[in-house]
């Protein structure tokens, strides 16, 4: 740090404070010096700037790029559905990169956001590194040259993206920029009684049977205005809505509420194995900043032999997920970017069932494996984390993990395992939860032996025949948490909880 000598002792000190702040208390005064930009970052706000533009820009060519491609018909399907999904990643990459520097521009302000520039960051840039790869990966079994032509540009993005969540300098104590209890300052002061006292007023009201405004849920999504700050409730009537409904980037603060757990269910079988890309077999698929779903089914019907099937895919900050259910057999649940929030959901599946690179908090939540295919294995997560600097990973606390009902008589011959890495730095962790003796006493299942070192594994006072920590694997990086350690991965730590999750109304545990 570099400081004019023509400032009085008086100033420097003050100077010197306000750069050791939390980043959410950052002062006025350090701009205007731009002596580190923020406290938040390495390096000033201008470079800063500069660099996510130049993300933007790259970003922009590998569209160009595209965009000649979408209109044309393929043979191939899942090629046409590649090349859409490449355009909508990019599209949502470049919008996390704009509220970057929104966020920068204006740290003091909330934007829809915690408020907490470092893990607003953080979380934004970590999702901007996986969609390039989960665009890539959508070309696998294509033969393609449209792969090639793009695979540069989305490794030059993903090689400045790294530099940037470098400059970011994280939060030392979280904690200390929660306040339980208080609501953000862009939750509306009728919103917040609204939720306070735990009722809702829907804007539009499903029904199949035609009692309401809309017959279908992806009608009722349409009708909600973009970028709201306020709440757009969409109350889903009991029944089965074979749909596919996707709630886009644009479309911040739906609220959905069913019925009841089996009681609205949203349906779907799309999959892999009928040349859907993993990313758009998802049945439900929400990236818009703020959803919250209660009381709703999620579901895949394409079975085991279809292998991947998503149930639900979400890339929202800020979601909440609660009493849902979300049902399927391979990658069932998806949570792809961004901070996530599920409570007492029951989550079934069998390989990878839930797998993507969101920070996520799964608290009271009953995990089911199921029967697949013959002589499968099933692994619970595999969690995609890529760098060390990435905010992403899993984290489960009081969890119920079981096997269903089909599964159960063949528990002794069928192996599930807590997870598996499938990127280099993936990271998972089970807290204070129930294991029964469907959990294999290895616990975790390699994926790449190079990975073992990497990759952080953790587990906290779990009890239950499965959790016995004896017989686990000897990998570097698998840890018996202490304390401390699994204190970080408590909603309060790892999702900044306190500065968001009151304005839903969720009863939540901050920490261990």
């Amino acid at each position: 740090m570099v400081l004019s000598s023509t400032l009085t002792p008086t100033t420097l000190i003050l100077l010197l404070i306000l750069s050791l702040q939390a980043c959410t208390t950052q002062s006025s005064a350090a701009s205007v010096t731009d002596f580190s930009g923020s406290a938040c970052l390495r390096v000033s706000t201008t470079r800063f700037i500069d660099s996510v533009s130049k993300v933007i820009d790259v970003l922009g060519d590998v569209s160009s790029i595209l965009k000649p491609f979408a209109s044309r018909i393929f043979h191939n399907f899942r090629l046409t559905n590649a090349v859409s999904d490449c355009l909508d990643l990019i599209d949502m990459a470049s919008e996390d990169l704009r509220w970057s520097i929104s966020a920068t521009q204006n740290p003091k302000g909330k934007n829809n956001s915690t408020g907490n520039l470092s893990s607003d960051l953080k979380t934004w840039l970590s999702a901007v590194l996986s969609h390039p790869e989960t665009c890539i990966e959508g070309f696998e079994g294509t033969n393609s040259i449209v792969k090639g032509l793009v695979s540069s540009g989305l490794g030059e993005v993903m090689s400045l993206v790294r530099e940037l969540l470098f400059q970011v300098v994280p939060d030392s104590d979280p904690s200390s920029t929660s306040k339980g209890g208080e609501f953000p300052s862009w939750v509306k002061a009728e919103d917040e009684k609204l939720l306070q006292e735990n009722g809702v007023v829907p804007d539009a009201v499903v029904a199949a049977d035609g009692s309401g405004n809309y017959t279908t849920v992806m009608e009722a999504v349409l009708a909600a205005p973009d970028y709201s700050m306020k709440r757009f409730v969409i109350y889903v009537k009991k029944g089965v809505y074979e749909e596919y409904a996707e709630i886009k980037k644009k479309k911040w603060n739906i609220m959905m509420v069913g019925d009841g757990m089996d009681v609205t269910v949203i349906s779907g079988n799309r999959s892999f194995g009928d040349g859907w890309t993993t990313f758009k077999s998802a049945t439900f698929a929400v990236s818009g900043r703020g959803f919250i779903a209660r009381g709703i089914t999620f579901q895949n019907t394409a079975g085991p032999e279809k292998h991947q099937a998503v149930a639900l895919r979400s890339d929202s900050d800020l979601a909440v997920f609660f009493r849902c259910s979300i049902t399927g057999y391979q990658d069932s649940l998806y949570p792809h970017t961004m901070r996530q929030f599920y409570k007492e959901c029951r989550i079934t599946g069998t390989v990878d069932f839930i797998f993507g690179d969101a920070t996520a908090v799964f608290q009271n939540c009953n995990i089911q494996a199921r029967k697949g295919l013959q002589d499968q294995k099933n692994t619970i997560t595999a969690q995609g984390r890529k760098d060390p600097g990435q905010s992403s990973g899993f984290s489960f606390q009081y969890c119920n993990i079981t096997a269903d009902s089909e599964l159960l008589p063949s528990v002794g011959s069928i192996q599930t395992y807590l997870g598996r890495p499938w990127k280099e730095y993936s990271r998972t962790v089970f807290m204070q939860s129930f294991m029964s003796d469907v959990v294999s006493s290895q616990g975790w299942l390699e994926w790449n032996t190079s990975f073992d070192d990497t990759l952080f594994y953790g587990e906290y006072l779990n009890y239950g025949a499965g959790a016995g920590v004896g017989n686990r694997v000897k990998w570097g990086g698998y840890h018996v948490l202490n304390d401390s350690e699994a204190g970080k991965f408590t909603v309060n730590q790892f999702i900044e909880g306190n500065l968001w999750l009151p304005s839903t109304g969720v009863a939540y545990t901050g920490g261990l």
